[in-house]
């Protein structure tokens, strides 16, 4: 009886381990791990047969297991190709290292190298033998759910999006079946046990015990239950489906929306192994913009995050331009150019525009707001993927002198704020670098140069984390991040200097393709806008560029030395300012957060203004949508009687006898008019006749299609005419007079026959569980 405990286990595994698909690029990981499920399950099936000490199996299973991860990854340096050697074992070491390496460097969907695949055989194949010793050794099956748990666990960690419910569906079918497997071999103590397939073949009472369908109606109401009820329940996004206003109904016309951790957003779309397009764009001048995403001004010593979001009705961008850039003043110069973006339709879950700083005007189909303290443009019920839009923007020249000249008042306290636990030798370091800088903008230029070349960092992506203490590591010792540290830190220095600053999450400018510009998820990026009075936000670029840094990344003209002079004779200029490419934000926000917007105003809607899909309509949409649903029943019913009807026109006698009375029956069902088991065909459609009093036409149709079922089920052939589909219309007319309105009108949109047919289904697919009990293996005991 282990035998079957054993291959329940194994089903049990291999139905988590595809929890894992999400993570690792490709199918070849997936036979690596079912191979090495299926190497412990052949050692553990052996070890019973053996008769083995439990506490002797788990080592039988790691040394099989290690000759099987030596055959598959290893063979050249293995004795025989399969027995693990000196070599074998340091071949099989470099790759569990490089697959580290691998893991580390890339983000989920990670590539399916040999040392990716190694390390998750090798990892699935430890949770199978943990499984088996728990289950089978110490006949604890509830236990063994744990390290099923700790396997279904790393995609919940890892993965910013929740997992697929057809997953959840299948790991949770699987350990069911281990803990009905472990019931069965428990219950074999006491006697047989009685299946439901042996119940039909001895019997059809009633009352005959059926133990095993209790636990399986109560396991697969359960897992239903756990996919059905969240997705009904009401959420706190914004317009869930059954939200009808601008917000959620939270205070007086207040809203939220989701606001994903933009930073590890971040690090998840430089880490990609695939690189893909997130959008495209043109822009009048022909030239690259960075395009921004969120503004992070909110340090608490863990992360950056979004403070308060505005997003009144009158902030709407269909309402007319955008609200003026924070402290920008009229003296300095602006350039204008227009741009057209589209969004790929690929992307997730997204409710921010990718706009250039600072945008004056965006055109875009839907509900888009404009925050006024950041203009980041977000909607409480509109996603971008697929959207097209059109921005106007402004972006502010300022000369040197209005650079020098430009003092830091901070627009709000909340841009010079640092942590108590901040390292003081960041503060140290901070004055060290700008001690040569007279004013603040010198300052922030100081800062940068040091960051791009001569405070001796390099570029990795292996770094992670943007808080204190990683910001402590990475100016202080480790010198070595991506565009997130270099934002960070030069943020944190830049307050520290009392300069106003603030993290922007966005992409850069992209790459030339053709006529446009295209914008990957390689291009996602973090970079640092510091606030000078006059001038308003102006970008910094800390991060290397190039081959050693991130490609696309590129400092702002208003940064770097100026030009030298070129006289009227040296032809054209070849020192042509490149102006600022706005800043990269990342593209695709998960549920990783929740933010509430500040937003008073958000559920009232001035006349005349567009408002997005007016409540009413949406309204009219979710109860069309609830009455299709609960028309399913009436159509499959429908569907079943246009099938019948045409079986009973094909001519052949048989098919058209079992379709008649098959209908027969399921319209007695509908209408409430009970079978009893015990009747013949005729003695039913006599009692049918003689109790409702049918006559005539009516009472012939009724008695011929019991006499041909009846002809069907005893004789040797079924002889005389068929039922024909007039016959069926007489009878079902007649019935439903014999009835209730209401009845009626229940057979119709709610027929009982359809629900029966589902039930008789799910019995059916809950039965699977008894054809592993049915399974003769040998003569083989536990």
């Amino acid at each position: 009886m282990m035998i079957r405990l054993s291959i329940a286990g194994a089903l049990a595994t291999a139905a988590v381990t595809a929890t894992l698909q999400p993570l690792i690029a490709g199918g070849s990981w997936w036979w690596d791990c079912l191979g090495a499920i299926l190497v412990v399950t052949g050692a553990g099936i052996a070890a019973s047969r053996l008769r083995l000490r439990p506490w002797a199996v788990p080592p039988v299973m790691l040394a099989v297991t290690l000759v099987f991860l030596t055959a598959a990854f290893a063979p050249g340096e293995a004795w025989l190709r399969i027995v693990p050697t000196e070599e074998s074992l340091g071949r099989l070491g470099d790759l569990v290292s490089t697959g580290f390496g691998e893991i580390q460097r890339y983000s989920a969907p990670v590539p399916a190298t040999p040392g990716v695949r190694l390390i998750t055989a090798g990892g699935v194949a430890l949770i199978a033998i943990l499984v088996d010793w728990l289950a089978i050794r110490l006949r604890s099956a509830a236990a063994a759910g744990m390290p099923l748990l700790a396997l279904f666990t790393v995609p919940a960690a890892v993965l910013t999006e929740p997992i697929a419910w057809p997953v959840f569906v299948l790991a949770a079918a699987g350990y069911l079946g281990l803990l009905a497997a472990d019931g069965r071999e428990r219950l074999h103590g006491w006697g047989p046990v009685i299946t439901l397939h042996r119940a039909r073949a001895v019997s059809r009472r009633r009352d005959l015990v059926r133990p095993a369908l209790p636990g399986k109606r109560i396991g697969a109401a359960a897992v239903a239950l756990a996919v059905v009820v969240p997705a009904l329940l009401p959420t706190l996004t914004p317009n869930p489906v059954a939200g009808f206003g601008a917000g959620n109904g939270t205070g007086a016309g207040g809203g939220t929306i989701g606001i994903p951790d933009a930073v590890a957003e971040l690090g998840g779309q430089l880490r990609r192994f695939e690189n893909r397009i997130v959008l495209t764009y043109t822009s009048s001048d022909d030239r690259p913009r960075y395009l921004r995403i969120y503004a992070l001004d909110v340090f608490d010593g863990v992360k950056w995050t979004v403070g308060s979001l505005r997003g009144r009705p009158q902030d709407r961008v269909s309402a007319g331009p955008l609200p003026p850039a924070p402290g920008l003043g009229p003296d300095v110069e602006v350039a204008r150019a227009e741009m057209e973006i589209k969004i790929s339709d690929e992307i997730s879950e997204l409710r921010f525009l990718p706009l250039p700083y600072p945008a004056t005007r965006v055109e875009a189909e839907g509900d888009w707001r404009a925050d006024r303290a950041t203009l980041t443009v977000f909607s409480p019920s509109d996603e971008a993927a697929g959207l097209e839009y059109r921005v106007e923007m402004g972006e502010p020249r300022p000369t040197a002198d209005q650079l020098d000249a430009a003092g830091v008042e901070p627009p709000d306290e909340r841009y010079l704020a640092l942590p108590d636990d901040l390292d003081p030798r960041i503060a140290a370091l901070a004055e060290e670098v700008t001690q040569e800088a007279d004013t603040p903008y010198r300052k922030a230029v100081a800062l940068q140069r040091w960051f791009t070349e001569t405070g001796g960092f390099t570029y990795s992506l292996l770094a992670s984390g943007s808080g204190s203490r990683a910001i402590a590591r990475f100016l202080l010792t480790s010198r070595a991040g991506y565009c997130e540290q270099f934002a960070s830190a030069m943020a944190v220095m830049a307050r520290i200097l009392g300069i106003p600053a603030r993290v922007s999450i966005g992409y850069t400018g992209g790459t030339r393709s053709e006529d446009s510009w295209v914008v990957t998820t390689h291009d996602a990026h973090a970079w640092p806008e510091l606030y000078f009075d006059g001038i308003g936000w102006l970008r910094f670029e800390p991060t290397p560029s190039g081959a050693t840094g991130q490609g696309t990344a590129e400092p702002p003209s208003y940064t770097l030395p100026a030009p030298p002079t070129v006289t009227p004779n040296a032809g054209p200029s070849a020192a042509a300012s490149a102006e600022p490419d706005e800043a990269e934000p990342t593209a695709a926000p998960t549920a990783a957060g929740r933010r509430a917007i500040d937003d008073p105003d958000l559920g009232a809607v001035p006349t005349g203004q567009d408002t997005g899909v007016p409540g009413a309509v949406k309204a009219g949409l979710v109860a069309v949508l609830v009455l299709l649903v609960a028309l399913i029943p009436a159509g499959v019913r429908r569907a079943v009687w246009l099938r019948r009807r045409r079986v009973l026109g094909g001519g052949a006698p048989a098919p058209a006898i079992e379709a008649a009375w098959a209908e027969l029956c399921d319209t007695l069902t509908d209408l409430g008019l009970a079978r009893l088991p015990s009747e013949s065909p005729r003695a039913l459609c006599r009692r049918i006749s003689e109790r409702h009093g049918l006559g005539g036409a009516d009472a012939a149709s009724l008695a011929a299609i019991g006499a041909a079922q009846e002809r069907l089920s005893y004789a040797p052939s079924p002889g005389g005419a068929a039922p024909t589909a007039e016959d069926l219309r007489r009878v079902r007319r007649a019935l439903a007079r014999t009835v209730s309105r209401w009845r009626r009108a229940g057979a119709v949109l709610a027929p009982a026959s359809t629900f029966r047919r589902a039930r008789a289904l799910a019995e059916r697919a809950l039965d699977l569980f008894d054809m592993l009990e049915a399974v003769r293996i040998g003569r083989a005991r536990g």
